[in-house]
């Protein structure tokens, strides 16, 4: 019979109450009370961190693994035939037929990474990328599926990576925010805001959407140039009124938020606007990014000022896709996916070569990933429906392993099999790589104390395998 702690035992029984009442004990004694903060100074992690920096590049939409990185050459050989196990079905118009990739694929680098036709950039920097071929989640719709890739649960409420991330290290440049969203300037993803939400976190971390073009920030710079030193005095003026009534009103941490983002707001008006300039920046590097180009150019341009704003000390981006959910192909995938990957391609390769080249890559985690994956049988018109059960992702850099293809999935590329990696795990191990043990990053919400992964509902690992030796998993 397996040990456990007495801690253990009070979360396993009468429905873990018995781990509310300790918590409530431990907090009147003040034993074992995590630190709590609301400023973005740079702080330390609880280990030597490989990486100091994310850069996230989120696919809405669930990019199909099997026309992608994960070739099945099972499913043209019994192609038109239906699965033998049966497949999960989300939506109306699946038939269980298996549905072969309309798309050649090709091994690239010394790893010998499959790789569609669909993405002819990321296949040349095949050997720079962390393949994860087992990934599996928890939901098959969108903003579910987004919801646990960001925040570990499938429902709203809880702090994003991001958000979790720039609560325990702060930022390296008090003069940018620790947390910074690079979206399409025509609209919002499937999610909005919620995909970059502070949760019960101190409004302080969520992230700040940043422009691609005018005033970097929204209402940065007042609509009507103002006297010399106008603006200061009514922000000192502000700050004042804003601390007497957060003075009345303790334990409020939007008021403290409120006071250091005009604060921050004030700063961000010279240097914001220098870090998205792109004056600095080679005919080269922009070529490199296709910012020129009508279809790649706005993806592109976004990656480039993701690697701008981490060199300028950000702590974590976010870059999203197009609006809606670009990558959610329900019919005639042949058509549909080559539009999104050609808009995508060329800037997340770039991005991981810029880095690179400046000697940045080693200390910054790109993570390339959807919500989910596709099914292998036919919906509609030769479209898959969503897929839970299996989907592929990449990191660069950071301390991640390069060239490695790790995990698998079933023949038919239905299901995770070997070496599978849970979402709560992925969060896990990038944080590691920060310097952070996900299980010590934590935040005292509704009687608990809430951690980024959820350790204590969801037995989050660290995946040793994924990364290399200088760094050993906790």
């Amino acid at each position: 019979m397996e040990l456990f702690s007495r801690r253990r035992a009070l979360e396993l029984t009468a429905l873990g109450f018995g781990r509310v009442a300790l918590a409530h004990l431990l907090a009147e004694t003040g034993a074992a009370a995590p630190p709590v903060y609301n400023d973005l100074r740079n702080r330390s992690g609880h280990f030597p961190a490989r990486a100091k920096a994310v850069i996230q590049l989120v696919q809405n939409g669930g990019p199909s693994q099997m026309d992608l990185f994960d070739p099945k050459p099972m499913l043209a050989k019994y192609a038109g035939k239906p699965h033998p196990d049966g497949v999960e079905i989300h939506q109306p118009g699946n038939k269980n037929t298996l549905l072969p990739s309309p798309f050649s694929f090709r091994k690239y680098g010394q790893c010998g990474m499959d790789i569609s036709e669909a993405l002819p950039r990321q296949a040349e920097i095949a050997d720079k990328l962390c393949f994860i071929r087992s990934m599996h989640t928890e939901h098959n719709n969108h903003l579910e599926g987004l919801n646990m890739l960001l925040t570990c649960k499938i429902f709203p409420g809880r702090p994003v990576m991001g958000s979790w991330i720039a609560y325990a290290l702060g930022t390296e440049n008090q003069n940018l925010p620790a947390y910074v969203v690079l979206r399409d300037p025509t609209g919002y993803t499937v999610g909005g805001k919620q995909l970059w939400a502070n949760g019960y976190l101190p409004a302080l971390y969520q992230g700040v959407e940043f422009n691609m073009s005018g005033s970097p920030v929204h209402h940065l710079q007042p609509s009507e140039p103002l006297p010399p030193g106008a603006q200061r005095n009514s922000l000192e003026y502000l700050r004042k009124l804003n601390a007497l009534h957060r003075d009345q009103r303790p334990g409020e941490t939007e008021l403290d938020s409120r006071i250091q983002n005009y604060e921050l707001a004030a700063r961000m008006q010279v240097e914001a606007m220098d870090v998205l300039s792109l004056k600095q920046e080679s005919d080269a590097v922009k070529k490199l990014y296709g910012i020129d180009d009508p279809v790649s150019g706005q993806y592109g341009l976004r990656c480039l000022m993701a690697r701008r704003l981490v060199e300028a000390g950000v702590r974590f981006v976010q870059v999203t896709t197009r609006p809606g959910q670009p990558w959610d192909h329900h019919s005639d995938i042949r058509k549909g996916l080559p539009v999104i990957s050609q808009e995508t391609d060329q800037g997340a390769a770039a991005l991981v070569q810029d880095l690179e080249q400046r000697g940045l890559l080693d200390s910054t985690v790109v993570m390339w990933a959807g919500e989910f994956g596709r099914l292998p049988t036919t919906q509609n018109a030769e479209g898959r429906d969503h897929n839970r059960n299996a989907f592929t992702l990449w990191f660069a850099g950071g301390g991640f392993k390069p060239g490695l293809i790790y995990g698998e999935t079933d023949d038919f590329g239905y299901k995770s099999v070997v070496d599978r990696v849970s979402v709560p795990d992925m969060i896990a191990t990038v944080l590691h790589q920060l310097g952070l043990d996900h299980r010590k990053v934590q935040y005292a919400h509704g009687g608990r104390l809430e951690t980024p992964a959820d350790v204590t509902v969801t037995g989050a690992r660290v995946v040793g395998d994924l990364v290399s030796n200088e760094v050993q998993a906790a």
